[in-house]
């Protein structure tokens, strides 16, 4: 089968980020499918763009034998305002479509994966244009999402956004989502039928992410040894509401054991290090983005890994992908955001909900695990048992195969 996969945050080889499609290409392509990534030129999370794409409206790349990827121009204003996102949303949807149209052959199948929301133009306009099934992922509710985090404010790009969420839903073939509630809510308030809507989850790259020592290089380059580490890793942006984070800090004034360590890149990374040095939190490290593979032995120099986002009705509906990270290295989880999230970590007995609001509360739960080593160690194992029985991405990318294989026979 020839799948083309429309997806702008698609990483590179050794980028850091979500690399749930790069694990998904790699399964595929052992066995024996043809396929090509549509992606687009600036890294979602630092905003940056590398040199050989400055100026370049298509650059076409061989990502591995049967894998062609084909970057197209994305504004390098996307990370420097509400506008310039919009810019790069939007340049992204028009050099898209053109690479699709101009320098793709035809294939199978089109996954279009958002958001951004706005590749559903692409998506729908390359159906039309190439005569090609067309698979919609939803892998964060847009725009309602964007709504309620306040990002998106303006009344008629939101009235578009809607229309663009309408036309996405009715021409695609089928829709894949990430989470149940995404499924409830797509039945229940947008009408969609239940025969037209799968669910293919985040997984666990159990390939990559593997328990490990503690005592790593990590620690020693960054003198955590003697620490007591609590690991954030993941995007530093409006929704992940990290400020709760530094007031968790700000709780281990006087305890020089409790480190809280944040990984990674954002619009917001650099307010929330700029607030640490006026508060002069010092227990609180920042650490740039890393590439993918060394992200395993940061997960395992932890004692405690944390997830949060910012407390709105929409993020409920979510299961975020680093969850699934810290739950293969066998690590307990704080998780700072509620719903199916939270369900997800209280099924597996992986650890336990926090509000992320409630900086002395989210204090308190990690001083009880730091004094209980045994209930750590239980939580990691659990979490590990579970992902590797409901969550392996090998297995889920065979089920992704499953549902594109039925799309195109029909």
């Amino acid at each position: 089968m020839k799948i083309l996969i429309l997806h702008q945050y698609f990483l590179g080889q050794n980028d850091p980020g979500g690399s749930r499609f790069n694990q998904f290409v790699k399964y595929w392509e052992e066995q024996g499918h043809e396929i090509t990534v549509v992606a687009g030129t600036v890294h979602y999370a630092t905003g940056k763009k590398e040199e050989k794409y400055k100026g370049k409206w298509v650059v076409k790349e061989d990502y591995s034998k049967r894998v062609k990827l084909v970057r197209t121009y994305v504004s390098e204003a996307y990370n420097k305002s509400f506008i310039g996102r919009l810019w790069g949303y939007f340049s992204f949807t028009v050099s898209s479509l053109w690479a699709i149209l101009f320098h793709v052959k035809r294939h199978d199948v089109i996954v279009v994966t958002s958001p951004p929301l706005f590749v559903g133009i692409t998506g729908i306009l390359a159906k039309w244009f190439k005569r090609t099934p067309m698979v919609f992922e939803i892998r964060d509710l847009w725009p309602e999402s964007a709504i309620d985090t306040g990002v998106l404010s303006n009344k008629l790009i939101i009235k578009i956004a809607y229309l663009i969420e309408k036309l996405s839903y009715r021409f695609a073939n089928k829709i894949n989502v990430l989470t149940p509630a995404f499924k409830q809510s797509l039945i229940s308030k947008k009408g969609i039928s239940s025969e037209k809507i799968c669910f293919i989850p985040n997984g666990a790259d159990l390939d990559i992410f593997q328990p490990g020592q503690k005592e790593n290089w990590v620690r020693d380059k960054y003198n955590l040894h003697n620490k007591f580490v609590v690991t954030y890793m993941g995007a530093h942006g409006v929704a992940n509401h990290l400020e709760s984070l530094l007031e968790v800090a700000q709780e281990f004034e006087h305890d020089e054991d409790v480190v809280i360590v944040l990984i990674g890149d954002g619009m917001r990374k650099a307010d929330l290090m700029q607030k640490m040095d006026e508060e002069n939190i010092s227990n609180l490290l920042f650490i740039e983005s890393q590439p993918k593979h060394t992200i395993p032995d940061f997960c395992n120099a932890s004692d405690i890994c944390t997830a949060v986002l910012k407390k709105v009705d929409t993020f409920k509906t979510v299961y975020p992908n680093k969850v699934f990270d810290y739950m293969s290295c066998a690590k307990p989880i704080l998780l700072g955001i509620d719903g199916v999230a939270r369900e997800l970590i209280e099924e597996s007995g992986s650890g336990y909900y926090v509000d992320p609001e409630d900086p002395k509360a989210f204090a308190a739960k990690i001083r009880e695990l730091k004094s209980k080593q045994d209930l750590m160690k239980t939580l990691g194992e659990n979490g590990l048992a579970f992902v590797r029985e409901h969550f392996s991405r090998e297995g889920l990318a065979k089920k992704y195969i499953d549902e594109l294989e039925k799309v195109v026979q029909k």
